[in-house]
């Protein structure tokens, strides 16, 4: 049998689950870099995705609270898909992907984690990065962790 480490996982598992909305809650605190938020614009955001596919996972949200895209205004949504592609120029300018996955998960059924909150996942693919730990082992290995990530994206936000 093989292992594969992942240490920083146990803070996630001990941790007390936040109540609430953490697109809602994590604005309003004065610590961007501790909650991966890379870019604030007037109307959406941008922050790493705690518990990412791939090193790069970033997530676009609005600050209003709703979980229906066609609740979205017209400045909401202008505003929302615009932070979605400069979110795909840095990660191609920084990370050099070779593709993405870009979407939103409207539903539970649909794959949505938190379904009262729209959010667009913009994720970064490489050659080869879905390998056999998905596939037979249930398991993803991501190989940088989060502070790295931030780290290495922050400057071009």
């Amino acid at each position: 049998m093989k292992y594969v480490w992942a240490p920083w996982r146990i803070e996630y598992i001990k941790a007390e689950k936040p109540a609430g909305c953490i697109f809602c809650e994590k604005p309003k605190e004065s610590k961007d870099k501790k909650n991966y938020i890379l870019y604030r614009g007037i109307k959406n955001f941008i922050m790493l995705n705690s518990y990412p596919y791939n090193p790069g996972h970033i997530l676009v949200a609005p600050y209003r609270h709703t979980g229906n895209l066609e609740e979205l205004t017209e400045e909401e949504r202008s505003e929302h898909y615009e932070l979605v592609s400069r979110s795909v120029a840095v990660l191609k300018k920084v990370l050099k992907p070779a593709g993405f996955n870009i979407g939103a998960n409207l539903g539970r059924v649909a794959g949505a984690g938190i379904e009262d909150h729209f959010h667009s996942h913009v994720v970064p693919r490489w050659q080869g990065d879905n390998n056999f730990m998905p596939v037979l082992g249930d398991a993803k290995v991501i190989p940088q962790a989060l502070a790295d990530t931030y780290d290495t994206l922050a400057d071009y936000f």
